[in-house]
């Protein structure tokens, strides 16, 4: 216990690093866990969520950090977990990554053979591909860095996710882990990967992720974490069935998936709550249904519907361009609601007071990864076990933060901005509206 008057430095103890770190996905479910954790993140905006919710951070481009500034990770950390951006491999994108897919698995041989890396790296940006696309190499260069860095040791576990397109990927670092060869230098991993479904871990949003999970050989072997709800089939019924025989279809399974309306319910009966259902409430029941900003299965000529009684869309930056409508009739008449900041963030299970900051904060929300799917997935890897019942419960409501521990934080983040990226601090000015 700290003396009254002690300043307990945020980084003691400190053993996740959280690469891509966003506004805190991994960090906030490493938070519920008991763990602490440090992030790296390019974007101002997510660093300045990640500072009002006390989470530490370093405001730098991953690449530059682990070039230059390497040595100021903590000693402590013994945790590489990250989830490079995912835009190049997206369903959703242009799908460059996708089609690099065969080029990018042999980047990921030649990096851990001896090979001169600054001949990969010039051929990497020979390539005619999104600059993004060669992200998803990071988290194994600074595997590598710690291997051949003295004094470091290598980290005990690696936690990566990304969208379904890379688990080829996972699949080539999962093989070339166990195998310990070239610049691993002998150190070698249990390893495995898997497609996980973020609504079969009690995720009120259906959203498939690739994820890695490996611990240095010895340390146990690694299995993916046990589902607790069942999977949502999106093919269950064409997209225009009539709402009124739907909002009645209840399951009364026990471990069901978590619809929209029962998160959204249990973070507005929370004391002091950032949501509030009363406009979509009737006769005590909440029920909408949302138009999605996205096509239906991939085909975006159609533009799906989910029920209030079901698992949202997939979460994206776009999140705010959905369309929410009570009834039918307020779809004939296009007169809908939209969801707000908190209720978006709900639906990704960050606590219904996570305190969303700067800008494009749609974006950072549908950027994120879920919290309640990253205390699962990091609970089985470190632990080999599943996330407590009290730990979940803990996971609906965030700390309170101090405007010292913010500006402490954005100290260690940011300094004098003179580290920080290149123009990221730069603040557009307004256009003043021309004289009538």
């Amino acid at each position: 216990m700290s003396t009254p008057g002690t300043q307990i430095d945020p980084l003691d103890g400190v053993r996740i690093l959280d690469l891509f770190a966003g506004p805190g996905g991994l960090d906030v479910a490493a938070h519920f866990l008991g763990y602490k954790s440090i992030g790296i993140e390019w974007d101002r905006n997510a660093c300045e969520t990640r500072y009002a919710a006390g989470l530490p951070t370093i405001h730098a481009d991953v690449s530059v950090m682990r070039q230059t500034r390497f040595d100021e990770i903590p000693q402590s950390v013994d945790v590489l977990a990250g989830g490079p951006p995912c835009q190049s491999f997206s369903v959703a994108g242009r799908g460059a990554g996708r089609a690099a897919l065969e080029t990018v698995k042999e980047f990921i041989r030649r990096l851990v053979s001896s090979e001169e890396e600054s001949r990969i790296d010039e051929d990497l940006h020979s390539l005619n591909v999104d600059p993004r696309t060669a992200l998803v190499l990071e988290p194994l260069r600074w595997l590598l860095k710690a291997i051949e860095t003295d004094g470091r040791d290598p980290y005990r576990v690696i936690v990566l996710e990304q969208v379904p397109a890379v688990l080829p990927l996972w699949d080539v670092y999962a093989q070339l882990l166990r195998s310990g060869e070239g610049r691993l230098r002998g150190v070698k991993y249990d390893a495995d990967c898997w497609e996980l479904k973020t609504e079969q871990f009690g995720v009120p949003q259906t959203r498939t992720r690739a994820v890695l999970v490996a611990r240095l050989v010895g340390s146990g072997a690694v299995s993916p974490p046990d589902p607790t709800n069942r999977p949502f089939d999106v093919r269950r019924r064409g997209s225009n069935t009539g709402q009124t025989e739907a909002f009645q279809t209840k399951s009364s399974a026990k471990d069901t998936w978590v619809s929209m309306a029962k998160a959204l319910d249990a973070a507005d009966a929370l004391p002091e709550s950032s949501v509030d259902m009363s406009r979509f409430r009737t006769e005590g029941d909440t029920k909408f249904f949302v138009v999605s900003n996205y096509g239906s299965n991939g085909d975006p000529k159609k533009r799906g519907r989910r029920l209030s009684s079901e698992p949202a869309f997939t979460v994206t930056g776009k999140v705010s361009r959905n369309k929410i409508f009570r009834t039918q009739a307020d779809f004939d008449e296009n007169r809908f609601d939209r969801f707000t900041i908190a209720e978006s963030g709900v639906l990704q299970t960050f606590p219904h007071n996570f305190p969303w900051s700067g800008n494009d904060q749609a974006q950072q929300v549908g950027n994120a990864v879920p919290p309640r799917l990253g205390m699962h997935v990091l609970s089985s890897a470190l632990s080999g076990t599943a996330p407590s019942k009290a730990q979940l419960a803990d996971s609906t409501t965030w700390r309170e933060v101090s405007p010292e521990l913010t500006a402490r934080l954005r100290d260690i983040g940011c300094g004098d901005r003179t580290r920080c990226p290149e123009g990221s601090h730069k603040v557009s000015r307004a256009r003043r509206k021309p004289a009538l």
